[in-house]
């Protein structure tokens, strides 16, 4: 059968061609416009004690800004309540499931058993997802989430894409898919871990991990012909990060993902920056609607490029092409990025053309910026001729983070909206 599809403006022949979700991380009010603004369908996010990020910024306020915000651009909103709860936390799980059916968010996503049936009896309008953490692996397991009221399974990140076309080849045809395209891996099996909470008291699976395998580690072995004698494993270039992902990056896997008929891709960090998710997430949606728009001349090297603009970590495929592949642990430790920050955020344009934004890192006349223009892949560089404080209008040579929201004014080379995000070469 024939049809015509339209997706964001382009005419598609065919059933094959059908719109991939986008889904992005957002742990606070404001971090979820700037996802919507660069390009995200939908965003997940969710309360600290319920959501598995107790350290996120969203309280029910925000919480209920954010959908309300979300749904009057036409954008979805998904809220976690992917804890594996205890008997005590049931009662306020009741009351998140009644309030966000009254809010009508768009879907609740769930990993205990429990807090499926919780979620079916007081939010029945809502959609259920089943969260990465359940380590749904096979389609057996999601034939056992649909008939339990499951409408998406997020599946585990250990799969590779033969086992993924297996499970949509095998599974209900009105069961969603999502899988995980971006964002770190963790030690445990899809962030499922007991690490943290025995080497440091906080829960992963109650949302307070400490990030135990990105810690430094000293490894000792005791003689076999000496016991109680440890002796020490020496470390070479690599260092002592044993424990250590890579983040995960399919980026150069788009044209697979869609093909095979996913309905979602997911960013993960919900407590990373704002300049994390303009950077990442223009990417992904400017990789989505070039493959769109033509498929024979996908080339992933300049979305690469931006993403190497973010990141902190080596990237990798993971199992996606090969589970066999040894290439995704980061022996380095390393934890930052040597050649770019966050530089800033535009507030507004001013009647004079300069431009007010609220700045991130230290700025000084001369640095070489970066604008990241949403639905561009490619940004706009430029150099700060002039600054200006923003109180007396007097120019200045440096301006450094000190108030809560510091200021500043410059000039930028073309019309810069509210939120744009920029970037800053060290």
């Amino acid at each position: 059968m024939n049809f015509l599809l339209y997706y964001n403006g382009i005419l598609l022949k065919g059933d094959s061609m059908k719109k991939i979700e986008l889904l992005a991380p957002a742990g606070s009010f404001e971090k979820a416009k700037i996802a919507f603004l660069y390009g995200a369908d939908a965003i997940y996010c969710g309360t600290p004690k319920l959501s598995l990020r107790s350290r996120s910024e969203l309280d029910n306020d925000e919480l209920e800004k954010t959908i309300n915000y979300a749904h009057s651009i036409g954008k979805k909103v998904h809220v976690a309540i992917n804890i594996y709860a205890w008997d005590d936390t049931y009662e306020e799980i009741k009351k998140q499931a009644i309030e966000l059916n009254r809010l009508k968010v768009d879907a609740i996503i769930v990993s205990d058993g429990g807090v499926l049936d919780i979620v079916k009896k007081y939010a029945p309008d809502t959609e259920i997802h089943i969260s990465t953490q359940a380590n749904t692996v096979s389609y057996h397991s999601c034939n056992f989430w649909y008939r339990n009221g499951a409408n998406r399974v997020i599946l585990g990140r250990e799969l590779n894409k033969e086992q993924i076309k297996e499970i949509m080849k095998n599974k209900p045809k009105d069961l969603d898919i999502e899988i995980f395209a971006h964002g770190a891996l963790c030690f445990g099996y899809s962030g499922r871990c007991f690490l943290s909470e025995f080497l440091s008291g906080r829960s992963g699976n109650l949302g307070d991990c400490s990030q135990s395998c990105r810690w430094a580690y000293n490894v000792y072995v005791e003689e076999t012909n000496n016991p109680g004698n440890l002796m020490p494993v020496e470390t070479d270039e690599k260092g002592t990060y044993i424990f250590s992902s890579k983040d995960l990056c399919l980026i150069r896997e788009i044209p697979d993902i869609i093909e095979m008929g996913i309905n979602s891709i997911k960013i993960e960090g919900r407590l990373k920056t704002e300049y994390y998710l303009a950077t990442v997430i223009n990417a992904y949606r400017n990789a989505i609607d070039d493959y769109m728009k033509d498929k024979s001349n996908f080339n992933a090297d300049k979305y690469i490029n931006e993403l190497e603009k973010t990141k902190t970590r080596g990237l990798t495929t993971f199992y996606f092409n090969d589970r066999n592949n040894k290439d995704f642990q980061d022996y380095s430790g390393r934890q930052y990025n040597q050649n770019y920050e966050f530089g800033g955020k535009v507030i507004k344009e001013l009647e004079d053309g300069r431009t007010l934004i609220e700045i991130r890192n230290k700025l000084s006349v001369g640095d070489v910026l970066e604008l990241i223009i949403p639905g561009k892949i490619e940004a706009l560089e430029f150099k700060i001729e002039n600054l200006w404080n923003d109180e007396t209008n007097e120019e200045i040579q440096t301006v450094n983070p000190g108030k809560l929201e510091q200021k500043v004014i410059l000039k930028i080379p073309t019309k810069a909206d509210k939120n744009w995000i920029i970037r800053r070469k060290k």
